[in-house]
């Protein structure tokens, strides 16, 4: 049964495998999928052992993804990615792995519990026995819905299976999974050695009824030719039908097809036909003659060397009477060779027959091939060609007969697309390491583009920051700028209104000292000035003019007694009245009101 056995996927896969999964359930991420905004504490995530449980039991075809869309819970990025991860593979293998489409359906319902395994502990849900007993199920690619016992079997074990991945959810273990697994193991050694022997029984059994009907068609078809559309006597009939047909058979069961027993057996037969038919020896009389005396001879000789025993007695009596009979001119009572009635068959095409060629078979036995589509497919193995009658033997695989087929037909059938070739299975093991395979190339890529965008993202901030510190240090300078002109126009403001009072100081200093000039050349002889000076007593000291001397602009005062008291010059008289160390009495007022006038306006304008 080595068409029957997985291929063992290499433990390179294996161990890629191993070392690729935990990565994938904890980095990728896969657009559309329902992740959580942040990071979620564990006391958050919400347990789906029940739900997956519930979905498993009821043995729903949805897939895990769309079920954790459904509900509003909490679910971690591990639980969706594993999620994921079970669609994927087990999708994968529904398409790929060349099994039935009911038995695949089944399979794939696998998927909560893959699911389920992986969020809890990673590569680990794929243990050593239940990828034995997934690549194991190649042993089935021959298994198709046909209602009979061996397809129920299979479809008994795979109830069990919901048992036991039931007890798996219940117990928090996969323990009660890869009990069943290694039963359905040691269940398949013994079909495998029970199912060599059913094969053997079954090849040996087919070609001996192969061969017995092609002794039967093809004796058939040589007497129905030379019989057809023929009236002959009654004892001919029976002689041909009881006796040459048996001959006839033990020819062709001889092999001997073709050599010279089988050349004398047809000539005879038709001897006897063209002897019994009027309308056949009467026209030529000098053979029927000599045919009538050798044919007793030959049928004798003929049926010794084949058959190996005499001819029953009286065999051959009943045919002389007739030859008797013929030679005397007589013709014997007719009746029809091959009345309607009788059913007898046969075929003509049994006397061309040819073995397809060699090479042909080659390419085809041990090959399975399918008719129909989808669940009503049906799929057959080709087990061996029967040599003898051009027959296919087509099987379950496991030595049960499905049926013969013709060769011609097999043709024909494969030439209109009835039945075409079964597709290359894939192993579970190779389609599982192949998907996350794909999964890791697809992490690998989203590390890279995120690296990229950190990378990104740095240089973008250390130029935005750049940026900003430039725009900053712009800020800052024209900050300055805007105080320093501020500052500049405040001092120009300043020095101007410095410049402006100080032009006002002195144009009014100018003013103070025009009005003391007039005061003071106002002043006649005798005129009277006050010192802010006191004398003895106490009282200001007063004088009047008593002289001018216009040359040097000087001016002599002297108190009321004539006495010379002081002398001014014009100029530092003017400066005295305009600091008002000296009035001019009799204009004081005038020059006090003036006074007021120039400090008043020397104020407003400092303010």
């Amino acid at each position: 049964m080595s068409q029957n056995r997985p291929k063992t996927p290499a433990m390179l896969s294996r161990e890629l495998f191993m070392e690729k999964i935990p990565g994938v359930l904890s980095g990728i991420r896969v657009p559309d999928l329902p992740y959580p905004a942040g990071k979620v504490s564990d006391d958050a995530v919400s347990d789906w052992r029940p739900l997956l449980s519930s979905c498993w039991s009821e043995q729903r075809d949805e897939r895990v993804i769309q079920l954790v869309r459904s509900v509003s819970l909490s679910w971690s990025v591990r639980q969706i990615n594993a999620a994921y991860v079970a669609d994927r593979i087990m999708d994968t293998f529904a398409q790929t792995s060349g099994l039935h489409p009911e038995l695949v359906r089944r399979i794939a319902r696998l998927r909560f519990f893959f699911a389920w395994r992986m969020s809890d502990e990673g590569a680990s849900a794929f243990s050593e026995d239940i990828l034995l007993w997934l690549d194991g199920l190649q042993e089935f690619r021959g298994w198709s819905a046909s209602g009979g016992r061996s397809a129920r079997v299979l479809l008994d074990q795979l109830d069990s299976l919901v048992i036991s991945v039931s007890a798996c959810f219940e117990t928090g273990s996969r323990e009660p999974l890869e009990a069943f697994c290694r039963d359905w193991q040691a269940d398949s050694e013994k079909r495998t050695q029970q199912v060599s022997r059913l094969r053997q029984r079954l090849l040996e059994t087919e070609q001996g009824a192969a061969r017995q009907r092609r002794a039967e068609q093809t004796a058939r078809a040589l007497v129905g030719r030379a019989l057809e559309g023929r009236q002959l006597p009654k004892p001919i009939i029976t002689f041909i039908f009881d006796h040459w047909m048996r001959l006839l058979k033990q020819v062709v069961w001889a092999g001997e097809v073709g050599g010279e027993n089988w050349r004398h057996g047809g000539k005879l037969l038709e001897w006897l036909v063209w002897i019994g038919d009027p309308a056949l020896s009467d026209k030529d009389r000098n053979r029927l003659y000599h045919v009538g005396e050798q044919i007793g001879d030959r049928i004798l000789d003929v049926w010794n060397r084949v058959v190996g025993e005499p001819l029953p007695a009286k065999a051959l009596d009943d045919i002389q009477v007739i030859m008797m009979a013929r030679l005397r001119g007589e013709t014997p009572e007719l009746t029809d060779a091959l009345p309607k009635q009788s059913g007898f068959s046969w075929d003509t095409a049994w006397l061309s027959f040819k073995v397809p060629d060699q090479n042909s078979l080659d390419e085809l036995e041990g090959q399975w091939f399918v008719e129909g589509e989808g669940t009503r497919e049906q799929r057959r193995y080709f087990f061996a060609l029967l040599p003898d009658t051009a027959e296919i033997l087509w099987t379950n695989g496991s030595g049960v007969k499905l049926g013969l087929q013709p060769w011609t037909e097999f043709e024909e059938a494969r030439s209109r697309g009835d039945l075409r070739p079964l597709p290359a299975l894939t192993p579970f093991g190779l389609v599982m390491t192949e998907a996350v395979s794909a999964l890791s190339g697809v992490l690998e890529r989203q590390k890279t583009l995120r690296e990229k965008a950190v990378r990104e993202a740095r240089t973008r901030a250390a130029e935005l920051k750049r940026e900003k510190e430039a725009s900053e240090a712009k800020r800052r300078a024209e900050e300055l700028e805007r105080l320093a002109e501020i500052d500049r126009i405040r001092r120009e403001e300043h020095e101007k209104r410095l410049a402006e009072e100080l032009a006002e100081q002195e144009r009014l200093e100018q003013e103070q000292l025009r009005a003391g000039q007039q005061l003071a050349d106002g002043i006649k002889l005798g005129g009277w000035i006050v010192l802010d000076e006191s004398d003895a007593n106490g009282d200001p000291v007063r004088l009047k003019l008593a002289v001018r001397i216009n040359a040097s602009n000087k001016l002599v005062f002297v108190d009321r007694l004539g006495l010379n008291r002081r002398e001014f010059q014009g100029d530092e008289l003017v400066r005295a009245i305009v600091a008002g160390s000296v009035r001019v009495l009799g204009s004081s007022a005038e020059f006090d009101e003036t006074l007021s006038r120039v400090v008043g306006r020397i104020r407003v304008g400092r303010n």
